[in-house]
């Protein structure tokens, strides 16, 4: 008598849960209100990209019309093709007192946030209560005896003093922020790393740095928005040597009026460095914001 194979059992699988009508209905809607919200955000860059396309002319009419003639005549007196002034230097030094004083910033604050989050020394939460209080004097409260400081040291118009200046601004930010992150790196990697004999310059640039690289570059990222736009002390203590993108934009507001035109391509040609690096960074920007909001 030969043995016949037990049948297997039917697999049976079963149907996914509904998902209830109103959490679809709630969906859709956060979605929809989602979607305006963005649009409603990228509205002005857009209306402002096409204003920089018209002639001052259809740029200044009221209401403005959508199909009005394109021209680069905007572009052509940013750039000072008709013999107006070069903004090439006013670039070249926002981007100096930007990057310079984002990686001082970030070297300074790195260690700073690892005292306070890592290896934390006593009283770290006034350290930190300090750090915020200086971004609740008004900026404008220290704007003179910064003027006059820099008006008897002979360091008016000097790109330096404004790195200084954007470095102290932006550094209790930065440690606020690396402080948050550096605080989910987990202790026991720091530990192993200094028992096979690493020093803290090494922990910091090996271990910690790779493993919150995503809260360092978003840290990077809003400091250097806040010095590239950074307009008051430019303003005041640069001239022509020394001015930024921001200070050279506010040339276009002259006696005769406002060109239009032309304040929308500066606008957009000024904001492009940092839309590009937002792009650039957008995804470790996204999990630097968001880091530790997951357990």
């Amino acid at each position: 008598m030969t043995a016949t194979a037990p049948t297997a059992a039917p697999v049976t699988t079963r149907p996914a849960p509904a998902v209830p009508a109103p959490r679809r209905r709630r969906g859709a809607a956060l979605g929809i209100a989602a979607w305006l919200a963005g649009v409603l955000f990228f509205l002005p860059i857009a209306w402002m990209a096409l204003t920089s396309f018209h002639s001052e002319a259809d740029a200044a009419t009221n209401p403005p019309s959508l199909a009005a003639a394109l021209t680069l005549d905007g572009y052509r007196d940013f750039f000072g093709v008709g013999g107006g002034a070069s903004p090439w230097p006013a670039l070249v030094n926002s981007v100096v007192a930007s990057a310079v004083s984002t990686l001082i910033v970030l070297l300074l604050a790195l260690p700073a946030a690892y005292a306070l989050s890592i290896r934390r020394v006593r009283k770290w939460t006034d350290v930190l209560f300090f750090f915020l209080s200086t971004k609740m004097l008004p900026v404008v409260a220290g704007l003179l005896p910064i003027y006059l400081f820099a008006k008897n040291t002979g360091l008016l118009d000097n790109i330096w003093l404004l790195v200084v200046l954007h470095t102290s601004m932006n550094l209790p930010i930065a440690v606020w922020m690396t402080q948050s992150f550096l605080a989910e790196v987990p202790v026991a990697l720091i530990e192993a790393a200094q028992l096979d004999g690493a020093r803290l310059p090494t922990v910091l640039a090996r271990v910690v740095a790779p493993i919150a690289a995503p809260g360092i570059a978003a840290t990077s990222l809003i400091c250097f928005i806040f010095s590239w736009n950074e307009l008051l002390f430019a303003r005041v203590l640069t001239g022509v040597t020394a001015q930024t993108a921001p200070v050279f934009l506010t040339g276009f507001i002259t006696s005769q009026g406002l060109f239009l035109a032309k304040v929308c391509a500066a606008s957009l040609v000024i904001s492009l460095p940092v839309l590009a690096a937002g792009f650039a960074a957008q995804d470790k920007l996204v999990q630097g914001l968001s880091l530790g909001a997951v357990k």
